[in-house]
Formats: structure tokens, C-alpha cells, sequence
């Protein structure tokens, strides 16, 4: 015997599931729903509990409650109700207390899909968004995709955009959304990145980079500090014998001069990119310094992926246990079992890290170690065998 309370439980998860797939007149309606009522044993089993139950079913409001009449040998004739229908997806929104919800994402999703045809299977998965967002954010969407389907290819900066209202920063927290309206608009392929699905011009990769060596300074103007796209960095003519990458900007800033050296700062996981400069490329050395941490690990890992001679840097267990006291937690820890191109002591600290053999989500942030500490590693890399005249 399902009573209401069960019963609007069930209609409720039906409508999580599946009120968007009901925009557009979809659905299968009249919405049937059993009350499961007993048979003639379970009713004179618990007889109270069923007529509690049929009263409540006679009180009910909303649908239409369905009753049949059973003839039972020993109880008799007894009016049973066996099923609640709902006649469409307006009925069960005022049943659940939706209907606001619904009517507007409804007027939205009517307005969009004879606009947008190729988008109303989308619209359908993005319920959420037509039933809640406030009607300034939904005009806005409209228009921005609105601009954008219609000039596929301006090559303008974000701040550029001539839509009403918009902001640069408004759309970045966007572009995942409107990246997959204009790729289905357009088919592209799901890959497909917002800059190349909208038209809109990419900013520059930039790189900071400090160049550690008078000479080489003088290579380059007497600049010390250079932030600059990549494809202008790659250009330089740069006799570079030994790189170091950093993760934290201020690690960078605090290297001291260092002969044939330069730093490059906080790339993250976009470290692949570093193997387009042929100078990195030709260096006899690279040091990656990053965040002990599984990230960290990862990134090494990405980084060798593009420039195999990379050597990790402070990155080991040893310099991990030494700094326990400044140890804090990784907010969520890599994935993968395991990294590419790591080598078998990295892959086994990762894997420690991983499992939590020393804490929980152990980490050890780069600026945390003492510069004394850190500044006599990498001296010690100028002296490695065959280079820098070791």
C-alpha cells in the first residue's frame, strides 16, 4: 500500500529525472502511477492500516485518484483506489509544488527551440538553468549566442563584443556553456574549444621568464624579467645551457644569478607547451621544481611527456619527510593510478602520496621550504658532470 507521502517521493524523483525531457510536449501522458493496494489477505491482515489508507486516498487532492471495486469472499465489497494519473507535466508541477519553476522554463524552452532548433535536444539536459536563471542572465545568454552565431569568425576580444551588458569576466564563466550551444550549432566536433567555436580572438600564451646570466641579458636588451607571449620567447636566440621551472612566481623571482640559466614560472599542467621553445629544447639541463605533492607528480610527468632530459627538482622523499612540520592537505589528489613518465622512485612516491602513507593527502607546497634549503639544491645542479664545467 503506498501512501501519498510515497507516492509524491516517486513522482518527485520522476520529475528530477525527466522534467526536461517533458519540455516541448514530450512525455508519455496520461503519467500512471500504482498504489499498490492489497489483496484480500493483506487488508484483513492489517485492516486498520488499510482503512487508514483508503481514507487517505479519499481525501487526496490533485490527479485524479482511479477506485475499483473489489468482491472479496470473507470482507465483502470494498471500494479500493488503485492508481493516481496525472493528465501532463503542468498537472504533476502543481502536484510538487514546480509549477513556477516549470512555466518558466517552459516559456524559455518554446521561445528557444523554433529559434534554435539543433539546440532543444541540449535545452532538454539544461533544465535547471531555463527553470532558474533570472531573466537579466537568460536575455543575455540569448543575445551573446545571438552575436556569436551570426559573426562566426570577428576575431575580436572578449571586452570587444558589442552585447549589451556584457563583461569580460561574465563570459568567462560562460564559455563552457556557450562552447557547447555554438558547437552544436555549427557540428563542430566536441574537442572543439570556445576561441575556435565562437570566432573570438585568443589572448596570447604568455610565459614569465628571468634570464639568471649578465650575458645572456645582453642578449636580449639587458632585460632580467621578461613576460611575453610564447611564440615571441621561442624566436629569442638565446644560448641557454640550463632551465629551471618553478611553480609559484615568487619562487622564481627569488633565484639569484646563475651562469648559462634562466627560470620560467607557474605554468601548472599547461607545462607541455614549454617544448615549442627550441632553446628549452637544445638546454643541456632542465630542473622541474613543483609541489610535492600528486599534482605536482603529474605535472612532472606532462612536462617529461614533451621534454624527456627534465629532471625533478626538491621532489623527492627525503625532502618530503625533512619538512613534516610545514606539511598541509591537497585539496583533492590526482586520479590515476599511476603517471607516464615517471620514473620508478617518482611513480613510488606518487603512489605513497596517493595512499596516504604518511597522512592524509600529504603536501608539501614549494615556497614552504626554506630558501637555504632549496638555494643549496640548486647550486648542486651546476655541478653535475659535464656541465657548467663540472
Amino acid at each position: 500500500m503506498r501512501s501519498p507521502e510515497q507516492v509524491v517521493a516517486l513522482l518527485r524523483a520522476s520529475w528530477r529525472r525527466h522534467a526536461g525531457d517533458w519540455l516541448g510536449g514530450g512525455g508519455d501522458w496520461p503519467l500512471r502511477v500504482s498504489l499498490a493496494a492489497p489483496g484480500e489477505r493483506q487488508a484483513g491482515a492489517h485492516w486498520a492500516a488499510f482503512e487508514a489508507w483508503r481514507s487517505e486516498w479519499q481525501d487526496w487532492r490533485g490527479g485524479e485518484v482511479s477506485w475499483v471495486e473489489r468482491r472479496w469472499p470473507l470482507l465483502g465489497s470494498q471500494a479500493v483506489p488503485e492508481a493516481l494519473s496525472l493528465p501532463d507535466a503542468a498537472a504533476l508541477a502543481e502536484l510538487l509544488g514546480e509549477a513556477a519553476r516549470w512555466q518558466r522554463a517552459r516559456a524559455r524552452f518554446d521561445a528557444w527551440a523554433p529559434r534554435w532548433p539543433a539546440l532543444a535536444a541540449a535545452l532538454r539536459r539544461q533544465y535547471t538553468l531555463l527553470a532558474d536563471a533570472d531573466d537579466t542572465e537568460f536575455a543575455r545568454l540569448g543575445d551573446m549566442l545571438a552575436w556569436l552565431q551570426a559573426h562566426p569568425a570577428s576575431n575580436l576580444f572578449a571586452r570587444q563584443l558589442p552585447v549589451a551588458g556584457l563583461d569580460s569576466k561574465w563570459l568567462e564563466t560562460r564559455t563552457g556553456l556557450l562552447g557547447d550551444w555554438l558547437r552544436t550549432l555549427a557540428g563542430l566536433p566536441r574537442d572543439t574549444d570556445f576561441q575556435q567555436a565562437s570566432g573570438l580572438r585568443r589572448e596570447p600564451d604568455r610565459l614569465r621568464m628571468r634570464v639568471l646570466d649578465p650575458a645572456l641579458r645582453a642578449r636580449v636588451g639587458g632585460l632580467g624579467d621578461i613576460h611575453a607571449p610564447i611564440d615571441e620567447l621561442a624566436a629569442l636566440a638565446l644560448s641557454v645551457r640550463r632551465v629551471f621551472i618553478v611553480e609559484n612566481k615568487q619562487t622564481g623571482l627569488a633565484f639569484d644569478d646563475l651562469p648559462g640559466s634562466v627560470v620560467l614560472m607557474a605554468r601548472g599542467y599547461a607545462v607541455e607547451r614549454l617544448h615549442e621553445l627550441p632553446w628549452l629544447r637544445a638546454a643541456q639541463a632542465v630542473h622541474y621544481w613543483g609541489d610535492l605533492d600528486t599534482h605536482g607528480l603529474a605535472i612532472l610527468g606532462r612536462l617529461r611527456g614533451h621534454l624527456p632530459q627534465a629532471a625533478s627538482l626538491l621532489m623527492d622523499e627525503a625532502t618530503l619527510l625533512a619538512h613534516r612540520a610545514l606539511w598541509v592537505t591537497e585539496p583533492q589528489p590526482h586520479r590515476a593510478d599511476a603517471i607516464d613518465h615517471l620514473d620508478a622512485v617518482e611513480q613510488a612516491l606518487y603512489r605513497d602520496l596517493r595512499g596516504d602513507r604518511w597522512g592524509v593527502r600529504v603536501r608539501l607546497e614549494q615556497e614552504r621550504i626554506g630558501w637555504d634549503v632549496a638555494w643549496g639544491r640548486i647550486l648542486g645542479c651546476l655541478s653535475q658532470p659535464g656541465i657548467d664545467g663540472g
